[in-house]
């Protein structure tokens, strides 16, 4: 038993063990998943995993040997984006040889994907091991690690509109294409079923997404209403970091809804599913060192694709505000994209609507605030008001998703509509022109930022 212990902790599950789990743990290890993550985004970025075949490394002799292969077997190779892993070690020798940099921006931007899911993964497997609570809370906060590791060196470089821009992006994203696909590909492989849904899940992140959304529009009225020319005016400044801390306690509210008092509304598509029981395939420490390590490399692909935007932009003659809402939140997620709507196919929409609704309520009311603040302790004026035009495109997103959702009940026109809104704003983000160092505000004229190229409005 207590070599067993230690094989699991180093990465390696012998087959004895695995029975030993199937009949005394097996309790024991449900209770810690089913509680210690949020079911509908691992659930779909676990779609695009392969399961690895345990011959291939049991045979070796060496016990450090086959924890290593295993560990590689089960990291590496354990997902089908795995070709993509070759685009890291391009980009990295790309700016070491100093190759253009839109071609380190482009292979930058491929490594990120495979390594978003690989996160996602980790952090599952160190769930079976901490228990409900701690696995719930390091899920919550990793469920979106990459576009907040981006938004801290964006923050670092004072590039606060790849900030907010890269963050909107990721909201439409979820809430328009990633749902809109979804409802479109699973209505029409249902045209003779009734696909329905339990809205309880759906109205609790609309009613998050709407707060967010009060919280954006506030500065921005608030500037408007006052007729201020000064882009940093203290008052709106103040209103967003005090808005910021408000919405991280809704979010904390929200985390101990989800995980503690009303679980039921977040489990409920799990429950007349016969899925295969899940079990940890490698330890503890093992999961901890590869998040650690992938991590690293997450942070030296965001710095890659932060110090480079502007030139694969000038490159490719698209504007950065259409790389930041477009580009980046479709190459960042596309893991958990691709298993909604696999999900969707198959007549699962709650973990469909889980995956777009869940992400876009982290990214709104935990991501976006966390950015403020730290841009704050760093003494980098980032507020939240995100421009009128952005910030109207956020406001009728977040209505039409309510509205299309507001029945319970789904077809393929509902998918064909959002999915239609997400291809207007975008060619309205494309022809949008305006260089990222000014912008017209209404009849009050042009706003210039001389210093740090911020756009502000």
């Amino acid at each position: 038993m207590e070599e067993s212990q230690n094989n699991i902790e180093n990465g390696i599950i012998s087959d004895n063990y695995k029975g030993l789990l199937d009949n005394n743990h097996k309790e024991q290890w449900a209770n810690n998943i089913n509680g210690s993550r949020t079911p509908p985004q691992n659930m779909a970025a676990s779609m695009v995993r392969k399961k690895s075949d345990p011959i291939l490394v049991s045979n070796v002799r060496f016990q450090m040997l086959r924890s290593l292969l295993n560990n590689l077997q089960e990291v590496v190779l354990g997902t089908k984006l795995a070709l993509l892993f070759p685009a890291i070690p391009l980009a990295i020798a790309a700016d070491f040889y100093h190759f253009g940099r839109p071609w380190i921006f482009a292979l930058s931007l491929l490594g990120l994907t495979p390594l978003a899911e690989r996160v996602s993964f980790l952090t599952e497997q160190i769930a079976y091991f901490t228990g409900p609570t701690v696995g719930g809370l390091l899920n919550a906060t990793c469920g979106n690690a990459t576009e907040m590791i981006i938004a801290l060196f964006a923050l670092r470089q004072n590039k606060i509109d790849v900030v907010k821009y890269s963050l909107l992006g990721s909201i439409l994203s979820n809430l328009l294409l990633v749902l809109g696909t979804s409802l479109l590909c699973g209505g029409l492989a249902n045209l003779k079923k009734e696909q329905r849904y339990d809205r309880k899940q759906a109205d609790v992140n609309s009613l998050l997404l709407l707060l967010g959304l009060l919280c954006h529009m506030l500065p921005l009225l608030f500037r408007y209403a006052s007729g201020l020319n000064n882009p940093f005016a203290t008052n709106t400044l103040q209103l967003s970091r005090i808005s910021s801390i408000f919405m991280l306690i809704a979010y904390v509210a929200y985390i101990f809804f989800q995980l503690k008092t009303h679980r039921q509304f977040f489990e409920s598509q799990e429950g007349d599913e016969d899925e295969e029981e899940e079990k940890p395939v490698i330890g503890f420490w093992s999961a901890f060192s590869w998040l650690v390590g992938m991590t690293i490399i997450i942070a030296l692909l965001s710095e890659y694709v932060v110090g480079t935007i502007e030139a694969a932009s000038n490159s490719w003659g698209i504007s950065v505000t259409f790389i930041s809402i477009i580009l980046l939140p479709i190459v960042g997620n596309a893991a958990e994209h691709a298993g909604s709507i696999i999900f969707a196919l198959k007549n699962k929409l709650d973990i469909s609507l889980g995956v777009a609704l869940g992400s876009a309520s982290q990214i709104s009311m935990f991501v976006v605030p966390v950015s403020v603040i730290v841009a704050w302790i760093m003494g980098v004026q980032m507020d939240l008001d995100f421009n009128l035009l952005e910030t109207g495109s956020l406001a009728f997103t977040i209505i039409i998703t309510a509205f299309t959702l507001q029945d319970g009940t789904s077809h393929y026109l509902k998918g064909v509509i959002l999915f239609l809104c997400y291809i207007i704003i975008a060619a309205c983000f494309f022809v949008d022109k305006i260089p990222m160092n000014e912008t017209t505000v209404g009849n009050l004229g042009t706003v210039l930022e001389p210093s740090s190229g911020v756009l502000v409005a």
